[in-house]
């Protein structure tokens, strides 16, 4: 007897991708978000999930691909449970980044075989997986050295806080972000990304609610109000005369 084929992406994927569809004017503009809905079930995009959102959207699969390969956002490999980004841009390097992303690759691999990048300590999609990634640039200057984990910030890192951070995903916990949303895995990040959240009110403002300024952010601002500076008055300069051609 013929076993019938697995069923990836069921009835309730497939109407959140119409929904998605219905939110804006040209179908094809719904891929970015339909891709995050590919990932919030696979935790990668797949080759299935190319063909999903091409048959979905009424795209040819290269085109589909074209998109999938040029944002890091979307994986080409399973992710963990947790995606582990450590910014290792210019400040933050120079801050302790590169030592941050160096400890961690060998913490989550060893000394011998550290953890390359987009690599997974443990199975992906299991408990306690986590996937590493070094991060060109997560904005947080005024915080460096910063990671992130499934997209939610964990400010003035070192080593040792970056190791004791991934030890308690490994175990199971989701300890708080420095600032925003509370942690969720990256299956579920994906899934408010795509845009989708749940209907409850206090349900939603849980998972979504949480500061997002602090206090390095502002002091300028602070500091400016204290003084009673302001900025000058930018005047209307006229815009000079283009040839016609």
């Amino acid at each position: 007897m013929t076993q019938a084929p697995e069923v990836i992406f069921d009835d309730d994927i497939v109407a959140k991708a119409k929904n998605l569809i219905e939110r804006y004017p040209m179908s094809r503009s719904a891929l970015l978000p339909m891709l995050h809905l590919v990932q919030s079930v696979q935790g990668y995009v797949s080759q299935e999930g190319i063909s999903f959102c091409a048959t979905q959207l009424g795209l040819t699969d290269a085109e589909v691909s074209a998109v999938a390969t040029f944002y890091t956002m979307y994986k080409r490999r399973p992710c963990g449970e947790h995606l582990v980004s450590v910014c290792t841009n210019t400040l933050c390097a120079a801050l302790g980044g590169d030592a941050i992303y160096k400890k961690l690759q060998t913490h989550l691999g060893s000394d011998e075989e550290p953890l390359g990048h987009e690599e997974t300590a443990g199975t992906p999609g299991e408990q306690g997986s986590i996937t590493l990634e070094h991060a060109e640039c997560l904005a947080a200057c005024d915080l460096a050295p910063v990671l992130q984990v499934n997209y939610e910030y964990f400010d003035n890192q070192t080593p040792e806080k970056a190791v004791a951070l991934v030890d308690a995903l490994r175990a199971g916990k989701k300890p708080g972000p420095t600032r925003g949303a509370p942690l969720t895995d990256f299956k579920g990040a994906e899934l408010q990304l795509a845009g989708f959240f749940p209907e409850d009110e206090a349900t939603y403002n849980g998972d979504v609610d949480g500061p997002s300024q602090a206090v390095e952010t502002l002091r300028g601002a602070k500091i400016a109000q204290e003084r009673g500076w302001t900025a000058p008055v930018a005047n209307d300069v006229p815009l000079p005369e283009v040839e016609k051609k």
